[in-house]
């Protein structure tokens, strides 16, 4: 007879049961201390006393959490719980349940399609990567999947998909016009070249932001070739890149009809700034110093993007207008 898997059933995880003894004479501290266990997923299961399921990650941040706790002349107790009947854990389970947040997930999701074909594309594309952050944020501390959680996931698909087709809707296909399907640029992976600079960092977070949000990026060397598949971008002869006076961000705006978004529009004319060392936009140079510093303080590729798409992420949300205000 086939065994259960090793987490199958309410009593196969063992648990962590964490006390601390906070100092009473910093709030400030002891209120980072509590919003750091609320980080962690914890569950409470009486005042002072916190509840997780025993697994490596829980273990570390519990660790870490002590030792800042005893830097500032507090105390706390990490317990491992372990023999509990059915009955028990089944309850323990149960503060750990994220239904409700997987259900006003799909709440919000599925009001959008009131949306469809009146709003802006951009703009309802805008609020579904928001709840995307969201669920990914409420699934990192889901230590027990449930139906609740692929339903919330298959609304953010259909909706994504739904989306994608008032983003990219047919066209005449050339090699400047717009992309007739966006569906053939979903979950691929694109590659430019290195070094990453304003043009090709900017246009990687459009990928990431806009057109394929679950897009896989590589980084090639000078004289490295393209894998086969890939969706190249910035550099000679690439499938999207400079032309007709315009950098690789402001061609993917206008090959994906994204260029209406005024937003966009103006980080696009940032990075052309940028990209020719022009000093029409006046926030440019400031833009790049923080490209600069994050130049500086990244350790790869990967980090630089992450880092960068952080100051995208904000001009974005400065120049974003939502619809119905005042200009």
């Amino acid at each position: 007879m086939a065994k259960d898997p090793p987490n199958a059933g309410p009593t196969a995880a063992p648990w962590l049961v964490y006390v601390p003894s906070l100092p009473t004479e910093d709030p400030a501290a002891r209120m980072r201390i509590l919003r750091t266990l609320d980080s962690l997923g914890c569950a409470v299961m009486r005042e002072g006393v916190f509840l997780l399921p025993d697994t490596p990650d829980n273990r570390l941040g519990l660790t870490r959490l002590t030792d800042h706790v005893v830097r500032i002349n507090g105390s706390a107790h990490v317990l491992s719980v372990a023999s509990i009947d059915d009955a028990q854990a089944q309850q323990f389970r149960g503060l750990f349940d994220r239904s409700h947040k997987y259900s006003d997930l799909v709440k919000t999701v599925e009001s959008l399609k009131a949306a469809y074909g009146i709003s802006d594309p951009v703009s309802i594309a805008r609020i579904l990567n928001k709840q995307r952050s969201e669920f990914k944020g409420i699934s990192s501390l889901d230590f027990f999947p449930s139906e609740a959680r692929e339903r919330a996931a298959r609304a953010l698909a259909e909706a994504d998909l739904a989306v994608r087709g008032l983003m990219f809707p047919d066209a005449q296909k050339n090699s400047t016009s717009p992309v007739t399907d966006g569906k053939q640029y979903f979950k691929r992976l694109w590659a430019t070249r290195k070094p990453l600079w304003a043009d090709r960092l900017a246009s990687a977070w459009l990928i990431r932001r806009f057109i394929d949000p679950e897009a896989k990026l590589s980084w090639l060397e000078k004289n490295q070739e393209c894998p086969e598949g890939a969706v190249s971008f910035a550099f000679d002869g690439a499938t999207f890149a400079n032309s007709d006076g315009k950098v690789t961000f402001e061609q993917m705006l206008a090959r994906f009809n994204l260029d209406k978004n005024p937003a966009l529009a103006r980080i696009g004319s940032l990075i052309h700034s940028l990209d020719v060392h022009s000093n029409k936009v006046p926030e440019a140079a400031g833009v790049e110093m923080l490209l600069q510093g994050a130049v500086r303080r990244a350790g790869s590729e990967d980090d630089l993007l992450n880092e960068t798409e952080k100051t995208f992420d904000l001009l974005y949300e400065a120049y974003f207008e939502a619809p119905g205000k005042a200009q």
